[in-house]
């Protein structure tokens, strides 16, 4: 008889964003008519960019004739596209990287979820509390995690960096050795940010230990002080010890289009093996590549226009951002976050739990956003809204918080 891969069972509860679904669903079928504002997930309303859907549009046409027609892919992704990240957001920056040490996907989700592949099964894990839990769950599927240990809210062979209101919302170092450390900065949920300073310190550790950082840069392009690294390739040392994943998803509006890329440096060696050549190896067997209308696209992004375009979407959001934060902070809330990230986080009030500030949100002024606990047991008491709604909805919704707090 088939088995299974038990380690499945080992998750904890329904995916967050699935839960945070079913609870909003279930209130909307007994309030139909509710208008209801959803300030949870983190996905953009602004449409895509004229340069890219101009782009898109050209692509489209060259699929319909014979010369301009493309089937399967370079495995690593189109030298145009390559090409053009390398230079815009690496060398102009000062970072040693080459096009031949990208690899385009679908979208950094995934690519996160897939890395841990390579790596052994024996590596000690370490993420920041409260995380994204994807960097959770794709070990805990992959029999790399141990058992949850309920007392303590986590699982017994991942290590567990607080991020609290003490330090900032900043890890320390894990209290034991780490061999894949998860890093995300801008932070997804608490939206705070890591100095070159401190992360160049991480480098540095990491280097010393034989760690690995998986450094996810999805919200780098929302970044607006001077002195907070957009890579972790700014840091000296980082090609030794460091894997970065990007997506399009915030910076371009594709979270429809879907694409993202991951960057592996040649100089990343394990015992003589490449993990270079292992994530091609794997790209290669398990992935077709994306879409050349879509990687068209993704190219669009650094054309001139293009980045015009965009800057004033992500300056539409960002200025979302300042009406929520200082909306909560003028109605007596604490709030973090909102000026390097689309995210603000702020703190539930006096007594509440994450969830009961949820439900009382969704039961009171129907507006949604996401219980803080929901990445990890730091998280609780705090609750994550996102900037990424319309200019309307914003203002509604804070204006609906508001009346709670009155």
């Amino acid at each position: 008889m088939y088995t299974i891969n038990e380690n499945y069972l080992n998750l904890q509860g329904s995916y967050l964003f699935s839960t945070i679904a079913k609870k909003v669903n279930a209130y909307k079928e007994e309030h139909p008519e509710a208008n209801i504002i959803r300030l949870g997930i983190g996905d953009v309303t602004q449409p895509i960019a004229p340069a890219i859907i101009e782009a898109l549009h050209k692509a489209v046409d060259e699929m319909g004739t014979a010369e301009g027609f493309h089937g399967y892919g370079p495995e690593q992704g189109y030298e145009f596209l390559r090409s053009v990240i390398a230079k815009e957001d690496y060398q102009a920056r000062g970072c040693d990287i080459n096009a031949d040490e990208i690899f385009i996907s679908d979208g950094a989700k995934c690519d996160i979820g897939n890395i841990q592949e390579i790596f052994g099964q024996d590596n000690v894990v370490a993420v920041c509390d409260p995380v994204y839990p994807v960097y959770v769950d794709t070990n805990v599927m992959a029999g790399r995690s141990g058992k949850f240990d309920a007392e303590k809210g986590g699982f017994e062979n991942i290590v567990y960096m607080p991020c609290t209101e003490e330090n900032g919302f900043v890890p320390a170092f894990p209290e034991r050795h780490a061999d894949l450390i998860y890093l995300c900065f801008p932070n997804n949920p608490t939206g705070e940010v890591m100095d070159k300073h401190s992360l160049q310190k991480w480098v540095d550790y990491a280097n010393k230990n034989g760690s690995i950082i998986i450094y996810d840069a999805a919200y780098e392009a929302y970044i607006s002080e001077e002195g907070i690294p957009h890579s972790i390739f700014e840091c000296e040392g980082a090609r030794t010890c460091a894997i970065e994943m990007h997506s399009f998803s915030k910076n371009a509006g594709f979270t429809g289009l879907r694409l993202g890329y991951t960057v592996i440096p040649k100089d990343l060696i394990c015992n003589g093996t490449s993990l270079h050549s292992m994530w091609n190896r794997r790209h290669g067997t398990k992935y077709n590549g994306a879409p050349y209308i879509v990687q068209k696209a993704g190219e669009a992004v650094y054309s001139p226009e293009g980045k015009a375009q965009l800057k004033e979407q992500i300056a539409y959001y960002m200025e979302n951002a300042r009406i929520i934060k200082v909306g909560l902070q003028e109605a007596g809330f604490t709030a973090y976050g909102g000026v390097n990230s689309p995210y603000v986080w702020l703190k539930v009030p006096e007594g509440m739990g994450s969830w009961e500030f949820f439900d009382k949100l969704l039961n009171e002024v129907q507006v949604v956003g996401t219980p803080g606990v929901g990445f990890g047991a730091s998280g609780e008491g705090f609750f994550r809204l996102t900037a990424f709604g319309t200019r309307e909805n914003t203002i509604e919704a804070l204006e609906r918080i508001k009346k709670i707090q009155s």
